[in-house]
């Protein structure tokens, strides 16, 4: 049943991809689409971000995880180094749960 579920999901990412490529010809898109079109990644990575630092399950993450994430991000921001950034959003999640603030 499961392997069954990978190839069918492995044959429908094929195809999807194949087809983005035999009809890149045939399909014409607006300027307008066309100055949208490479947002939609950052968009779609915008969103999955904020869905991982806000929600944990289907219930809400508490305070500890946004505030590490606003510090990682405040820190990336400023253009600190990589490691600082991680261990400082780690940190700051860490103590606020070591404190009780879930």
């Amino acid at each position: 049943m499961l392997l069954t579920a990978i190839l069918i999901l492995g044959a429908g990412t094929y195809t999807m991809r194949l087809g983005g490529v035999l009809l890149r010809e045939r399909l014409t898109l607006s300027p307008g689409l066309q100055r949208l079109l490479p947002m939609a990644a950052a968009a779609l990575l915008a969103a999955l971000a904020g869905t991982a630092t806000l929600m944990a399950g289907s219930g809400f993450a508490g305070v500890a995880r946004p505030a590490g994430v606003a510090v990682g991000a405040l820190l990336a921001w400023r253009k600190a180094p990589f490691v600082v950034v991680v261990v400082a959003a780690a940190a700051v999640a860490a103590l606020l749960r070591l404190a009780g603030v879930d």
